[in-house]
């Protein structure tokens, strides 16, 4: 069984965000707290131990008390340069994804994700969301990976590619479909971050 303790968290903070113009995500305030501490606060449970990928701020992140690790490229290359980071850093035989502006992320998904990997011994299994209207929608950014994919990522990004649904189609991947679509909401635009605010 893969529990817990065999899974360190990756909080991905270290993108541009245009759409909130160039604000850094996980510091802007959600109900009274920066985005990034209502990430921690819902994963610190599912895992052994967290990792925060960010590009910037850095000492503002290291105050949560966890290893701050960068991107390799300089560039913001996004959430694989994220992946990559996470899993040279990773001490435990799982990485949890998580981006830092999903404030309602799923308090099990470590445990969902983690049952579909036992399943069938999948390398990496990802978070698909359920709308109200049936709609199904990928979640690709949280997801569990055995951390034996570092050099199958090393390669993919050689190769000068960024997309994640590509990597993933490269691997024996599953997704589980959770069907509280709002637990994925992100915030991109302050209308977005008002809107959550106001629906939490």
């Amino acid at each position: 069984m893969i529990a817990a303790e065999h899974m360190t968290g990756l909080i991905l903070a270290g993108g541009r965000a245009q759409r909130m113009g160039g604000i850094d995500k996980g510091l802007i305030p959600f109900l009274g707290k920066p985005l990034i501490a209502s990430a921690i606060n819902r994963l610190q449970a599912q895992v052994s131990g967290i990792l925060i990928n960010a590009n910037r701020n850095i000492t503002q992140y290291s105050t949560y008390g966890y290893p701050v690790i960068e991107d390799e490229t300089p560039d913001f290359s996004g959430p694989l340069a994220g992946f990559s980071a996470g899993l040279k850093a990773c001490k435990t035989p799982y990485l949890l994804t998580a981006p830092c502006d999903s404030p309602l992320l799923p308090i099990n998904l470590g445990a969902q994700l983690a049952a579909e990997m036992e399943r069938s011994d999948f390398q990496l299994v990802y978070a698909s969301s359920k709308e109200s209207d049936g709609k199904v929608w990928a979640q690709p950014v949280f997801c569990l990976m055995r951390t034996d994919l570092i050099d199958s990522l090393k390669l993919f990004l050689e190769s000068g590619n960024f997309k994640i649904d590509r990597w993933f189609k490269e691997l024996h991947s599953s997704t589980v479909i959770f069907e509280n679509a709002n637990a994925f909401a992100n915030i991109n635009t302050p209308e977005e971050l008002k809107a959550l605010e106001e629906a939490s």
